[in-house]
């Protein structure tokens, strides 16, 4: 129902912030992490939002990227997470990082969390892994290298994970380009992980 706000912030007390669009101040359920990045009060900042609908209630989550955003729908997705735990993560951790321990299916780093234990850590790495393996395929094409050993197929799938992440083609391009100059083997995780490393210092 709605993708983001854009307009003035007018308000920031945890967990909450409240953007004014049009004279209308949406109140929007949120994270330290996005509070501290969004920017100043009374500024024009963009957020992203997600309506969660519930038979009693409904409430506004913002993040400060489309990233978070789709990260949050992923973790929301496993049993036994909720929105404030799901947000609490994505304050945890930077979205890139989370991926990557994910991926790297570091449940002890991931479980320092709060609300974390150490089991549902383990079944969030094992149920997140297994949903990003099976995303869509997304065409796309880049210009191998002579010195690459990195096949078609493994940017390919790299490249339906940043797709589904949220990250346009003119994002991720050049980051997996010099991705690939640095890999020896064909390993999509690799390639996966060495990328979001790249587009994170941007």
């Amino acid at each position: 129902m709605f993708d983001y706000f854009k307009g003035i912030l007018v308000d920031k007390s945890f967990p909450y912030c409240t953007i004014e669009v049009n004279g209308v101040g949406y109140r929007l359920l949120t994270n330290l992490r996005t509070l501290e990045s969004i920017g100043e009060l009374n500024s024009e900042v963009k957020i992203y939002a997600k309506l969660i609908h519930k038979e009693d209630s409904m409430t506004l989550c913002g993040f400060k990227n489309r990233q978070d955003r789709v990260i949050f729908d992923i973790l929301t997705s496993v049993s036994g997470i909720g929105v404030k735990v799901a947000l609490a993560l994505l304050a945890e951790f930077e979205t890139n990082e989370l991926i990557n321990l994910i991926i790297s299916q570091d449940h002890k780093t991931i479980s320092r969390t709060k609300g974390i234990g150490a089991k549902m850590a383990q079944k969030i790495v094992l149920e997140i892994k297994d949903k990003l393996a099976k995303l869509d395929v997304v065409p796309f094409v880049v210009e191998k290298t002579s010195n690459t050993k990195v096949s078609t197929d493994t940017i390919s799938q790299v490249a339906t994970v940043l797709e589904s992440l949220g990250y346009s083609k003119n994002e991720y391009q050049g980051a997996i380009e010099t991705a690939l100059t640095q890999l020896s083997k064909d390993d999509d995780e690799e390639l996966l992980k060495e990328v979001l490393k790249i587009l994170s210092v941007f």
